[in-house]
């Protein structure tokens, strides 16, 4: 169990939580000299980065208003989004997917889960977890989130059409798979990503700023898709609920963003590209 503030992870990064110095309330998680997450222990529902608001407003739409749920998390970070679940959904059933039991003992150290929650951690590498989930986890989950960073970049074996088969496999009828992507200039990998979620999953959508979404600077898209082919009927109320500014591409547009782009499989997956790092250094 973790006994300070920081912690050295298998990988050879540092994860280190840090209070926010804007915000007392808030703590972040930082790995590498990234931030990865944000939690306000006596607030779960305080959601600062922006990426996570919109999955958290994604949570919003699914099923009854507050009914459990159950959820399926690629990716610990500090375990924001259970917190969130746990919160506004009790009785929620959760499993997350994470490699680095050292950072989890940190997080639960420094960061109790709430005592209510059931959450279930697996350790294991992303993809060899997702290929060996209990039978009774598929086709069962509402949600399915994946958000896997190696400091400031996303590993390739999460991002492949293999990758995402198995993900949505989790999927109940009417189940919805969310994807954090990073991306910059270009839009090069985040569009090799939204090509792949539409080549397992009938209706996608990307959310984003505006500016990230035109390649114009670096951020995080965040990719919707359910095995439902029929269009998100909650998108304005999503995009209503901010952070501003914001902008979903769905159906046509969104097959003229993808373009040519090719399906990733594990023989041309690659990581994301490393942003500058200058932009963790002002927040």
């Amino acid at each position: 169990m973790a006994t300070s503030d920081s912690v050295l992870l298998d990988g050879g990064m540092v994860a280190t939580i840090e209070r926010d110095r804007w915000q007392p309330d808030r703590y972040e998680l930082v790995v590498g000299g990234t931030p990865q997450s944000s939690v306000n222990p006596s607030d779960p529902t305080d959601l600062a980065f922006e990426y996570v608001a919109r999955i958290g407003h994604v949570i919003d739409t699914l099923g009854d208003p507050g009914s459990p749920i159950t959820a399926v998390h690629f990716g610990a970070g500090a375990l924001t989004l259970p917190r969130y679940i746990a919160w506004t959904r009790p009785g929620s059933r959760q499993q997350v997917i994470e490699l680095e039991r050292a950072l989890v003992d940190l997080v639960r150290e420094r960061l109790p889960l709430p005592k209510q929650a059931s959450i279930r951690i697996r350790y294991g590498d992303a993809r060899e977890v997702a290929e060996r989930m209990p039978e009774g986890l598929l086709g069962a989950a509402d949600l399915v989130v994946v958000d896997v960073f190696a400091g400031a970049t996303i590993p390739k074996q999460v991002t492949s059409v293999e990758f995402y088969r198995l993900a949505a496999r989790l999927l109940k009828p009417g189940g919805v798979l969310t994807v954090n992507v990073a991306d910059g200039a270009g839009l090069r990998f985040a569009r090799s990503q939204l090509a792949t979620v539409r080549a397992v999953l009938p209706a996608v959508v990307a959310i984003a700023e505006p500016q990230v979404l035109k390649g114009r600077r670096f951020g995080n898209v965040v990719i919707v898709g359910s095995l439902e082919p029929q269009p998100f009927d909650w998108l304005p109320r999503l995009l209503a609920a901010g952070p501003h500014p914001a902008q979903a591409v769905d159906g046509d547009t969104l097959a003229t963003l993808i373009g040519g782009t090719p399906v990733v499989t594990d023989a041309t997956s690659t990581g994301s590209p490393e942003p500058d790092r200058g932009i963790f250094l002002e927040r």
